[in-house]
């Protein structure tokens, strides 16, 4: 009869390596790595497993052991991959479709605790005021140190109308900050637009979802429909998106490029993660079925002056549309250097209805720059009133992947036509009236107050007498 070990071997070593086939490793694909299983590996796995089965102070299920287990494998690559149980996939769907419970923010971890990427336009944190950067210490009562990103994104969704507290360190404050928040269905509605005054549209897109291409196609025709005469220039304001869908992003840069050119390409070590994506409908559509949705876009779009507005709050699919506009001289990039999320998340489903969200290449503008961990620059810098010093970045998280590109490089060969132009620096006095004691709320996109849109606004008519001339 076996010891207790030996059968804990079995059962750990058995669900390693379904987990390993179900998810096709290179392991088993690539000849440099095929090595036999790290049998003293697993035998030390089996043996956690069995002491906490048969010490810990309260009984834990199998299910839970694993389950944990899987998730602190992929949340240990970087900071962007994790295990999804079912609830978790099923949340993930619906807020890629636009819809979802909770209070609308896009999270990640820093040391230990949950730190805000970005807060999602009309959502309760937005209107509260949380920020870019803002450090989430508590949740009602309870410490987010220790908790896994799932379980304190888990602990923030709950039913509308429900409240909870959320206690927060911000960078500059000498206090934490309280938060009062009611929980709501979030309705993103992923893109607003307006004509600011004749022949000027403004174009702000706050998330990439699964109809965001087809919904700028829409709000583009009808405002050229108002104005009546071809534009004289477009804004497109990227400002605290987070990111969202590969093809939205694609669909996105198309309706302003030339068909056929090169929006973003991928590189990673498995055959289907190397992908050159242009400006067809092959590449945007999701499903072959569907109409393209850019076929009757006005052709004057593609040669409207541009201006994108970006900030540290930009991130992923934001970066991706900023870089190929920028890449492609098609439009002038204006704001602060963006969040440098330059990585691919591949939801990759399993058979018991969980899925992994996990990396699995880094993204590339058309002239080769990686984003991961640099960022977008803008050619023009426009202050938003932050200090840059409190910014979190892509580069200040824990495990973010590195840029293939050496810095000294990459800097080497940017163009001229890139480099930015640097505001005045502002005096000690200046930015001490930046900082409060409370919470302040958010600034309206694209209103008189916003003093970053104004200045684009600006630099966009700028732009268009110069391309006249």
């Amino acid at each position: 009869m076996r010891s207790k070990i030996e059968k804990f071997t079995l059962i750990a070593c058995g669900a390693i390596i379904g987990v390993l086939i179900s998810l096709n490793l290179p392991v088993f694909a690539d000849k440099a790595e095929k090595n036999n299983l790290p049998i003293d590996e697993l035998r030390t796995f089996a043996e956690v497993f069995g002491k906490i089965k048969s010490d810990y102070v309260e009984p834990v299920e199998d299910k839970k052991l694993i389950n944990e287990a899987l998730n602190g494998m992929l949340t240990g690559l970087d900071p962007h991959s994790s295990f999804l149980n079912v609830e978790d996939f099923k949340d993930l769907n619906q807020a890629t479709q636009g819809e979802f419970g909770g209070l609308g923010i896009e999270v990640g971890m820093e040391d230990g605790f949950v730190k805000v990427i970005s807060p999602i336009e009309d959502s309760p944190a937005y209107k509260a005021g949380l920020k870019s950067g803002d450090l989430i210490m508590k949740l009602d009562e309870t410490s987010t140190k220790g908790l896994t990103l799932n379980d304190s994104v888990k602990k923030m969704r709950g039913k509308p109308g429900t409240s909870i507290v959320l206690t927060v360190l911000r960078k500059g404050e000498t206090k934490p900050l309280t938060f009062n928040l009611v929980r709501a269905v979030i309705k993103s509605q992923s893109v607003k637009g307006k004509l600011t005054e004749p022949n000027y549209a403004y174009v702000r897109i706050a998330q990439f979802q699964e109809h965001t291409g087809e919904d700028l196609a829409k709000l583009l025709k009808n405002l050229r429909q108002q104005n009546k005469t071809p534009l004289k220039g477009i804004l497109l304001d990227l400002r605290n998106n987070p990111g969202g869908l590969l093809n939205a992003a694609v669909g996105v840069s198309a309706a302003f490029l030339p068909k056929g050119d090169l929006v973003v390409y991928t590189e990673g070590r498995a055959q289907d993660s190397k992908m050159h994506l242009t400006a067809v409908p092959a590449d945007y559509l999701k499903g072959g079925g569907k109409d393209d949705y850019l076929k009757d876009l006005p052709e004057d779009i593609r040669t409207t002056p541009m201006a994108v507005l970006v900030n540290n709050g930009s991130a992923s699919a934001s970066e991706i549309v900023a870089g190929a506009l920028q890449d492609h001289k098609r439009a002038l990039i204006v704001g602060m250097q963006s969040f440098g999320k330059g990585s691919v998340q591949s939801i990759l489903p399993m058979n018991n209805g969980t899925a992994i969200k996990m990396t699995t290449a880094r993204y590339f503008t058309p002239n080769g720059r990686s984003i991961q961990a640099k960022g977008i620059v803008p050619d023009i810098i426009v202050d938003d009133g932050s200090d840059p010093s409190f910014m979190t970045k892509e580069a200040d998280l824990t495990n973010h992947l590195s840029n293939p590109k050496d810095a000294d490089a990459n800097a080497a060969s940017k163009d001229k036509d890139s480099k930015p132009v640097t505001p005045p620096v502002k005096k000690p006095e200046e930015e001490k009236k930046k900082t409060s004691d409370t919470p302040s709320g958010p600034i309206e996109p694209g209103s008189k107050a916003d003093k970053q849109f104004q200045e684009a606004m600006n630099i966009l008519k700028g732009l268009q007498i110069i391309q006249n001339k």
